[in-house]
């Protein structure tokens, strides 16, 4: 281990129990890795509150199951909001009947923040990990987000600015992906396990991984690889799949379009499809980080129902939606939204990245720098901003 400052951290024999929420996957990733670096300054503390399986194996207590939480959609969370109120109740009923010496909620705002609300206002301090994008959007609610929490923790540094604008207490702690992903793709590797030719050029195509998303973009996406594919017949087209479901109904566009288009469908994989591309063309959201860290060139493309894109292009308030360019504070990378997301223009886009050289190796070197400012070791800097919240040591 290197000797890293926050390496460096005292460790206490005090008896601290850690309450802590987490209500999806990602949370629980998020959270096993904290309790990993929480550990090692507090050896003897607990860990009790709600988790899912990744916790669990770190010794954590979950008081209900974490899928209990994992709702999505408007309709799944109206049919299941009583029992939601029932385990808000329940673990606020534990909280205060045994008061832990901090609740941390990672992410799942819309459960978690009420919570930490009720837990600050009753006197134990609450630290709330992964911001909302309240930044984005419906930015008033930073004012509950100051009621509720003692400490925020955010992954990107344009998010800390926006809490430090509003004198709520925060600490960028760096993205857990930026430490996971190597700052060096490994291309030839990637495409000898997926078992794809090692020189011709690659395409990652990924519409999404809601059914939905791939509803909207997957023909348009397939569209703009076939009008690509005209002007190059060497390109390799791959589309990574989320699950079963997903790889089903892209099958289904690839046969329904008019000229068939040669295609590899991947169930799964989609970091090592983006690994060994060239090029990606994809919906925005987070695999645009990971296409970042990847250093790959990269085409976002999206599209809404007309009234959705009309009501969230008057609530949403920053310049850009792709992650790279809202780190970059300008636009790395082409976002082609609505009506200007046609087959042509993305495939345009697309070849342009693929063919220009300079513009490719600009662009990873702005990833380079972008990763480097992400790779902040998140489990222990959160750990260690926890620690500080708890010591007193936070100016």
């Amino acid at each position: 281990m290197t000797d890293h400052p926050l390496n460096r951290a005292v460790v206490s024999n005090r008896r601290i129990t850690f309450g802590i929420i987490a209500g999806e996957a990602s949370g629980d990733i998020l959270g096993a890795g904290l309790i990993r670096s929480l550990r090692s300054r507090y050896p003897n503390a607990r860990f009790v509150g709600i988790g899912g399986d990744d916790m669990i194996a770190e010794g954590f207590h979950s008081l209900v199951p974490m899928e209990r939480l994992s709702v999505m959609g408007l309709i799944e969370v109206l049919g299941r909001i009583r029992e939601l109120f029932q385990i808000r109740a329940r673990l606020l009923e534990y909280f205060f009947t045994t008061p832990p010496d901090v609740v941390i909620g990672i992410d799942s705002p819309d459960f978690t923040l009420t919570i930490e609300r009720r837990c600050r206002e009753a006197g134990i301090p609450t630290v709330h990990y992964v911001s909302p994008s309240v930044w984005a959007w419906r930015q008033k609610r930073i004012f509950k987000i100051a009621k509720s929490v003692n400490l925020m923790l955010t992954l990107f540094p344009f998010e800390a600015r926006f809490y430090e604008d509003h004198q709520v207490p925060v600490a960028f702690v760096g993205h857990p992906l930026a430490d996971r992903i190597p700052m060096v793709p490994e291309t030839g590797k990637a495409r000898q396990e997926l078992g794809l030719a090692d020189q011709a050029p690659l395409l990652a195509v990924l519409p999404g991984s809601r059914a939905g998303e791939v509803e909207r973009l997957g023909t348009l996406f397939l569209e703009a690889a076939r009008w690509i594919q005209e002007k190059r017949p060497d390109l390799q087209l791959v589309i990574p799949c989320v699950n079963r479901e997903r790889e089903k109904q892209v099958r289904d566009l690839v046969d329904a379009l008019e000229v068939k288009l040669p295609v590899t469908i991947v169930r799964g994989r989609s970091r090592e499809v983006m690994a060994a591309s060239d090029v990606v063309l994809l919906a925005s959201g987070t695999a645009t980080l990971e296409a970042m860290l990847l250093k790959k060139p990269m085409v976002v493309g999206y599209r809404l129902s007309d009234f959705s894109y009309a009501l969230l292009s008057r609530l949403v308030k920053v310049p850009h939606v792709a992650l790279p360019n809202l780190l970059a504070r300008e636009a790395l990378v082409p976002e082609l939204l609505q009506d200007e997301a046609t087959a042509e223009a993305l495939g345009s886009a697309v070849l342009e990245r693929l063919e220009n050289q300079q513009e490719r190796q600009r662009l990873v070197d702005a990833f380079t720098e972008l990763h480097q400012t992400l790779k902040q070791d998140a489990d222990e800097k959160a750990a260690q901003s926890i620690s500080d919240l708890l010591e007193g040591r936070r100016a």
